[in-house]
C-alpha cells in the first residue's frame, strides 16, 4: 500500500465493466450509461420535455446536494469541502412526461494549475451548451463579489437563469428576507426560489418551475437511468467523498482516486482495486494513518458506499501512492475523466 510512481495502468478512456457473475451474463449490445448516442428509443409516446439544467454557483453552496435530491440517489458526492467536484456530472430526474437532465459543474474559480483550467473550461462549456441554469447562492453567506461576478457572466451568456438560494435551514425570518432582497439586486430577472437541498424542503415546486422551461424534445436517457457516470468513475468518487471526511488542510485538494481493476473471483465475490493519489509522501503518511488504521477506517466507510450502489458485497483494495504535481499532469487528467 506504500507505493509510488507506478506505471500508466489501463488506456485514457477505457472504462472497466463490472464483471457479470456466473449465470447473469447480460446482453454486449446494451449498456447502462449512453455515451456517443445520448436520444434514449425508450421515449414514451406524445409530447415529452426534456432538456439540460447545469448548476453553476460559488464553491460549496450546495450543488451536489441539490443534484442528489432533485435525482432521488446520490450521483454526486459531497462534502464540506470548497471545490469537491472536479467533473460536470450529470444526474437524470424523468418524469411520465418529461426529463430533466442536471449537470452538476465545478464552483467557479480562478484556474491555477491544469487540473482547475480544465474545471473553468468545464463550466464555460456546459453553460454554453444547457438550455437554462439553477444558480446556487448560500443563504448563510449573503451575496458576495463571487456571486455578482457570476451573475454578470450569465448575463453575457443571455442564460436562462433561475436563482436558488440554498440552506435557508440555517436562517431566521428576517435574515431570509434580507437575503432574498439582496438577491433582487444581482438584476438577473429571474424567477428566485428559497431552498434546503439539504432536507428537501421547497425542491417540488423547483422541479416544476424548470419543467416549464424545458423545450419540448424526446428522453435522452433510458428512464431508469440516474446519471451517464462510467461505473469506474462513480465508484472512484465514493472513495474519495471518505478521504475528504478524514482529512483537513491541503490534503483534499491534493487528491484524487482511479479505480484501476474489477475482477470477480471464482466464488462470485467483485474485486475493486483503487488508486489514492496524492501529491506528497507527508500526505500518504497522513491517509495510511499509524499502523494502516486511517487507510482502512476509508476502505470500510467507501465499501459500504460501493455496497449500496452496486447492491452487492465486495472486496475493496485501497492503495496510496505518490505522484508529485499530479494535479499538473495533462495525461493522467485524461484518464481520470477531468475533461
Amino acid at each position: 500500500m506504500n507505493e509510488r510512481e507506478p506505471q500508466y495502468g489501463p488506456e485514457d478512456g477505457v472504462e472497466l465493466p463490472i464483471p457479470t457473475p456466473p449465470g447473469k451474463e447480460q446482453d454486449p449490445n446494451t449498456g447502462d450509461h449512453p455515451e456517443t448516442d445520448l436520444r434514449s428509443p425508450g421515449s414514451p409516446e406524445g409530447k415529452t420535455r426534456s432538456g439540460f439544467v447545469a448548476l453553476a454557483g460559488r464553491p460549496n453552496v450546495g450543488k451536489s446536494t441539490l443534484v442528489n435530491a432533485v435525482v432521488g440517489r446520490k450521483v454526486a458526492i459531497v462534502s464540506d469541502k470548497p471545490q469537491t467536484t472536479r467533473r460536470a456530472i450529470r444526474g437524470v430526474c424523468t418524469g411520465s412526461d418529461f426529463q430533466l437532465v442536471l449537470v452538476d459543474l465545478p464552483g467557479v474559480q480562478r484556474p491555477r494549475d491544469q487540473l482547475t483550467e480544465r474545471m473553468q473550461r468545464r463550466v464555460e462549456h456546459e453553460l454554453r451548451d444547457c438550455d437554462a441554469v439553477f444558480f446556487l447562492v448560500n443563504a448563510e453567506e449573503g451575496i458576495g463579489p463571487g456571486d455578482r461576478w457570476i451573475a454578470e457572466a450569465l448575463k453575457a451568456a443571455n442564460a436562462k437563469v433561475v436563482l436558488v438560494v440554498n440552506k435557508i435551514d440555517r436562517l431566521s425570518p428576517t435574515q431570509l428576507i434580507k437575503v432574498l432582497d439582496e438577491t433582487n439586486e444581482l438584476g438577473l430577472n429571474a424567477e428566485v426560489f428559497p431552498i434546503s437541498a439539504r432536507y428537501e424542503e421547497h425542491i417540488e415546486p423547483l422541479i416544476d418551475h424548470m419543467v416549464d422551461l424545458l423545450p419540448e424534445g424526446p428522453f435522452y436517457f433510458d428512464s431508469s437511468d440516474a446519471t451517464d457516470q462510467r461505473i469506474e468513475i462513480l465508484l472512484a468518487e465514493l472513495v474519495r467523498e471518505q478521504v475528504l471526511r478524514r482529512t483537513f488542510q491541503e490534503v483534499p485538494h491534493a487528491v484524487e482516486v482511479e479505480v484501476s481493476e474489477m475482477t470477480r473471483r471464482e466464488d462470485g465475490l467483485l474485486t475493486v482495486v483503487a488508486q489514492i493519489w496524492v501529491e506528497a509522501d507527508s500526505q500518504q503518511g497522513i491517509l495510511i494513518g499509524k499502523g494502516g488504521e486511517m487507510v482502512k477506517r476509508i476502505g470500510q466507510a467507501a465499501r459500504g458506499e460501493i455496497e449500496q450502489e452496486l447492491d452487492e458485497h465486495i472486496h475493496l483494495d485501497l492503495k496510496v501512492r505518490v505522484r508529485k504535481n499530479w494535479r499538473r499532469e495533462d495525461r493522467l487528467l485524461d484518464r481520470l475523466g477531468i475533461e
